[in-house]
């Protein structure tokens, strides 16, 4: 078991965590602290397809029994034939900084490409988060531009950074 980090479908004990990670501002950190909204997603989404579907899905990333944080994926089309995955991450303030996110981005990475035929993988870090830029990085994804002023947190528009892997990059 050690330091390495594992993915899990979400049980209904995680909803609270899952809530905590969206809402709370000393658990959402600086960079995704966007405010109150839709305050039901979590439970809507567990009751409808406990948190996996078609277009999307949530697995918490673990540590042994431990629950470090969420990962996440949505289906954003690119041409009325194709798709490709949107990922996003939440770590718990206390397990960030240990490499855990690196390691979960790359397993939800293997983890889509083996499973569905999309061929790439988008993660998306506020400008300013060097943490996160950093994370995504050594997960193997390619910076590949800036988006302007294309967030809006904490009353000012904020800056987007876009990444991408695609299924045939060399594996990080």
């Amino acid at each position: 078991m050690g330091d390495h980090v594992e993915l899990r479908p979400a049980a209904e004990e995680d909803l609270l965590l899952l809530e905590k990670l969206t809402w709370d501002p000393a658990a959402t950190g600086e960079f995704a602290q966007f405010g109150w909204f839709d305050l039901r997603q979590w439970r809507r989404g567990w009751i409808e397809n406990k948190l996996i579907g078609d277009d999307g899905g949530v697995l918490m990333v673990v540590r042994g029994a431990e629950r470090l944080g969420l990962v996440d994926w949505r289906r954003q089309p690119s041409t009325p034939g194709a798709y490709y995955w949107e990922i996003g991450m939440a770590l718990l303030p206390e397990a960030r900084g240990h490499g855990y996110g690196t390691q979960a981005l790359r397993l939800v990475a293997r983890y889509l490409f083996a499973h569905t035929t999309v061929h790439r993988l988008e993660a998306t870090t506020e400008a300013g988060n060097v943490a996160a830029r950093r994370m995504v990085e050594k997960a193997g994804f390619t910076q590949e531009g800036v988006l302007r002023e294309t967030g809006w947190r904490d009353g000012a528009w904020r800056d987007a950074i876009i990444h991408s892997l695609l299924r045939t990059d060399p594996p990080a």
